[in-house]
């Protein structure tokens, strides 16, 4: 294209743009309204764009993959906006760290979490056996009676073999709901959520958590009695499986919604190159790519990765990279809340749940037969040539020429 002729397609394309004009709030409007009409610049854009995503994503019925990390339950994030999500079916899997699901279960037995001054003095705070996560704190007490509950729930025979982190979590799940019902709970836990809408948890990094600490102290404690245990190689597979399920099996188009980076993020996303780059089952990747992340995008980290550099390792879909992505920079914790309120006041945002859950099975098993057709061309990249060291005969050659040269030495 000519000078001349881009100059034209731009001015064009700039006299469509949308005119930076917002009238004045009068506390009438909708969320949904303030959103698309009140942000029309720098971060506040990049929030209208989000919910713009997420909307159409819905309203398309996407398989929606949440991946959520950092202290987000202590924060109450999963009661104000996750929960409510999942319960209008808008999240059909979550990935998340063990600690949030571990300091989720806190308030089920009784204990508070409290809003405290993070400069109050950490050494006080240590004596007066008070945990702090930047401004909201527990009782040391609280920390122990929850090791109680999971050590207690995790001898139940049900937990006794090999599973992937979603069994065990939807085993929790089914537990932690009969307690929350016999106590009267109003306000249920996001693992009986996700249990009572079928929808899996995956948690990429389960030993990095204090429900996995439990499992360390009943292992030693009961030795082979003891036999649970994760399988990483399946619960990985599994992930793969899920999103082949979504695309392949459902024909439906793929949407990610972030919530803080860190290893949910790429536990979720490496399903794609899992699928492609290593067990050679065609995908395009997630259609639509929403992040909320306080990283900069310049230091390396997957957690700051945008969805163009996402979509170079095959995780997203080029459409989605030019129409279906934005990185939110700023705080999940104040943009997430106002972005939910926006989605679930719009009466057409709403899906049936789609208990992905009860498809794990089938889904690990239709992947499974992908591999098998494919199988003579995967043994092909098991073959590499690797150097090889001397041979035992160079070796021996050696010390005898070693030898023969010291000999002569000596007789000098």
């Amino acid at each position: 294209m000519a000078q001349g002729q881009e100059k034209q397609a731009l001015r064009k394309g700039f006299e469509r743009s949308r005119d930076v004009h917002p009238v004045g709030i009068t506390g009438k409007e909708r969320p949904a309204d303030i959103i698309s009409t009140m942000f029309p610049a720098y971060v506040g854009r990049q929030e209208r764009t989000a919910f713009e995503l997420m909307r159409r994503s819905s309203q398309d019925d996407c398989c929606t993959f949440m991946t959520m990390s950092g202290a987000m339950t202590p924060a109450g994030l999963h009661q104000s906006c996750v929960i409510p999500l999942i319960e209008r079916g808008l999240v059909d899997c979550l990935t998340t760290t063990g600690a949030n699901l571990y300091h989720d279960a806190h308030r089920i037995i009784g204990h508070r979490i409290r809003e405290i001054d993070p400069n109050a003095g950490d050494l006080q705070y240590r004596l007066a056996r008070i945990i702090r996560i930047y401004d909201l704190g527990f009782w040391e007490e609280t920390l122990l009676e929850t090791d109680k509950l999971f050590s207690a729930l995790l001898l139940g025979p049900a937990y006794q073999k090999k599973m992937t982190t979603t069994e065990l979590h939807n085993l929790l799940g089914r537990d932690v709901a009969r307690i929350e019902k016999a106590l009267g709970i109003q306000a249920p836990s996001l693992l009986s959520t996700c249990w009572r809408y079928g929808v899996p948890i995956f948690s990429g990094a389960v030993q990095d958590g204090s429900i996995f600490l439990n499992i360390v102290k009943l292992r030693r404690l009961y030795g082979e009695k003891f036999k649970l245990e994760i399988d990483v190689n399946d619960d990985v597979f599994e992930m793969g499986a899920m999103q082949h399920h979504c695309f392949g099996t459902l024909g439906k188009k793929m949407a990610i919604w972030i919530l803080g980076g860190g290893v949910p993020k790429n536990y979720t996303l490496q399903g794609e190159p899992l699928l492609d780059q290593i067990l050679g089952v065609p995908t395009h990747g997630f259609d639509f790519d929403v992040q909320f992340c306080v990283d900069p995008v310049d230091n390396g980290a997957l957690s700051s990765c945008p969805a163009g550099e996402g979509h170079t390792w095959g995780k997203v879909s080029a459409e989605s990279v030019q129409y279906g992505s934005m990185y939110v920079h700023c705080d999940v914790t104040a943009v997430f809340p106002w972005l939910t309120y926006a989605l679930l006041s719009d009466p057409r945002v709403h899906k049936k749940p789609r208990r992905l859950y009860d498809a794990r099975e089938q889904a690990v098993a239709t992947l499974q037969r992908e591999i098998d057709k494919r199988r003579k061309k995967l043994l092909e990249t098991v073959a590499f040539d690797l150097p090889k060291g001397p041979s035992k005969s160079s070796k021996s050659s050696k010390k005898s020429s070693s030898k023969k040269k010291a000999a002569k030495k000596r007789s000098r």
